[in-house]
């Protein structure tokens, strides 16, 4: 049986453009339980454990159907994160030490 590492996850901003900024808490807080979920069973991405400290992620932009409620858009947002983050420990493992 694995051992549970806990972290702490802190994000200090979530830029979100075209939005109401009513929804910001919706969003916000579908994300943060969807990023919960996705760290607890798919496990912490060995880029986060190895780097203790990100300071920025890029995790770029998703297309929603115009229908798109609050708490899709902050799931959507939440698998970006968490796919950003194994694919920044895939660059950092393919970068080319510096000179």
């Amino acid at each position: 049986m694995a051992v549970k590492q806990p972290i702490e996850l802190y994000i200090d901003k979530l830029v979100l453009h075209g939005f109401s900024p009513g929804d910001r808490y919706r969003i916000g807080n579908s994300m943060e339980t969807e990023l919960i979920r996705l760290l607890t069973e798919q496990g912490i991405p060995p880029s986060l454990l190895a780097a203790g400290n990100i300071r920025t992620l890029d995790s770029g932009s998703f297309h929603l159907n115009e229908t798109g409620k609050t708490g899709t858009i902050g799931t959507q947002i939440a698998h970006s994160v968490y796919n950003s983050l194994k694919d920044a420990g895939q660059s950092r493992r393919n970068a080319s030490p510096l000179k």
